[in-house]
């Protein structure tokens, strides 16, 4: 049987092991967010840059994170997310 973390989405595996570096709190509240890039994505507003925000439900600290790095995505995946809207 698979392991209850496979089964978990990033996001969930994020808010269930946060522990707030500045408080100590436990709790968290994850959200995803879009962000433009420089140059051409800038000026036609295309938000192909995408980020975790994880924050402290105690205190509101917020800390960033990369979902390409977390979940192993290549380039190509990316580049046709951004041409098709994945």
């Amino acid at each position: 049987m698979n392991n209850i973390n496979d089964r978990l989405s990033i996001d969930d595996r994020l808010a269930a092991r946060f522990v707030c570096s500045k408080c100590g709190g436990s709790g968290a509240e994850v959200k995803r967010f879009a962000a433009t890039g420089t140059g051409l994505s800038k000026l036609f507003d295309i938000q192909h840059n995408v980020f975790i925000a994880v924050s402290c439900r105690n205190c509101g600290y917020t800390e960033i994170y990369n979902p390409e790095i977390l979940e192993g995505k290549d380039t190509a995946s990316n580049i046709l997310d951004v041409l098709f809207g994945g």
